[in-house]
């Protein structure tokens, strides 16, 4: 998967502004300030429905403009998967006002952001990257729910169904609620719950030697990288079914679900370093990154498409020797790569590979 081709107008500092990327590695420069991350931000809200940055209206909107409006053009993997096809052209156009959004994709119009964001898969690394590891469990659930959500036709509709069954059952908790009216719900969450459990469980299993391989070559003092697996409930002792109704009495005095899929986390354990409080921010950095590459080569591996992988300012997460590293590891995998940075990588114009190079100036992108 390729962009060819990105548009955008009334995006934060621009008014408009165009990108024809490479198929391969991309660069953009410019100086702190000039923009460079809000055109990654515009292929992250075409593909998440939301910015990696915070809310679309919460400065996403150009100053005095109503709305924003992102166009983009990529081509699909096809001919890697059937030789005999040609890549296929997808286009996509997205109309978003903070509070509302019109959308349509390849000729029609698009009912669900999820539809826009299943077909155009990009994995992000940016600075807030590193809270995959030392922060709260929910970017970490939603880290597995984009993988499956990719690679599993039925994962959304699995995923809607026990969110409401969640969301029911709260609003039952909160309203003292009685026994009988729990139990309908009850039973809903604790079917998906349990099948959502199992679809994760096993992406983890199928994303740990992707983890394993990379945390080797950018973390390699660490030893063995391994995922632990959390299902928000003890899951060795009882079904959900059962925890649910144990956990009853207690989440009708706290008005919401104490236990179930919703609390799910996973960590990384290092057999050469201690837990991830006792990581230093460098290493918090680069296990995100190992994470983030890890998952994009497991998705190439489930799929047989690379997505499009958006690395910001590169220069500023990493030193010079593992920004070689990770450069030769992408010019390896054949994926189209875009990066930020004030200035080249090091060892950029000896690369050996096809590149192009695009400059940000003045709300202007210039190639060359």
């Amino acid at each position: 998967m390729h962009v060819t081709r990105l548009d955008l107008h009334h995006l934060r500092r621009f008014e408009a502004a165009s990108l024809a990327p490479h198929p391969g590695l991309n660069l953009i420069t410019g100086d702190n300030g000039t923009g460079k991350t809000s055109l990654l931000e515009a292929l992250h809200l075409l593909a998440y429905g939301r910015s990696f940055r915070g809310r679309v209206r919460d400065g996403l909107i150009r100053a005095g403009s109503p709305a924003l409006e992102l166009y983009v053009e990529w081509q699909d993997g096809a001919a890697q998967t059937a030789p005999s096809l040609p890549p296929r052209t997808h286009r996509a156009g997205l109309r978003h006002a903070g509070g509302s959004w019109t959308a349509r994709l390849d000729g029609r119009d698009v009912g669900h952001l999820g539809e826009l964001c299943a077909a155009l898969a990009v994995v992000t690394f940016e600075p807030g990257s590193h809270a995959l590891v030392n922060g709260g469990s929910e970017p970490r659930r939603r880290l597995l729910d984009w993988g499956l959500f990719h690679v599993e036709p039925d994962f959304l509709g699995l995923w809607r169904r026990c969110a409401r069954a969640l969301k029911q059952r709260n609003q039952l908790l909160k309203g003292r609620a009685e026994p009988a009216e729990l139990e309908a719900w009850e039973h809903e969450l604790a079917t998906t719950g349990e099948a959502l459990t199992r679809a994760r469980e096993r992406y983890l299993e199928q994303l740990a030697p992707h983890l394993a391989q990379m945390a080797a070559l950018l973390l390699p003092a660490g030893g063995e990288a391994r995922l632990e697996f959390q299902p928000g409930w003890r899951r060795e002792e009882l079904p959900l079914a059962d925890a649910l109704l144990l956990a009853r009495e207690r989440d009708l005095a706290l008005g919401h679900t104490s236990v179930g899929p919703h609390r799910a986390d996973w960590q990384i354990r290092y057999t050469g370093l201690p837990g991830r409080e006792g990581l230093s921010r460098g290493q918090a950095k680069l296990t995100a990154l190992s994470l983030l590459l890890a998952q994009a080569e497991c998705h190439a591996g489930l799929r047989g498409d690379w997505p499009v992988i958006l690395l910001d300012d590169l220069a500023s997460e990493l030193d010079r020797r593992h920004q070689a590293g990770v450069l030769a590891w992408l010019i390896a995998s054949g994926a189209q790569v875009i990066v930020t940075g004030t200035e080249p990588p090091p060892g950029w114009a000896a690369l050996g590979t096809p590149t192009a190079r695009f400059h940000v100036e003045q709300g202007r992108v210039v190639a060359g």
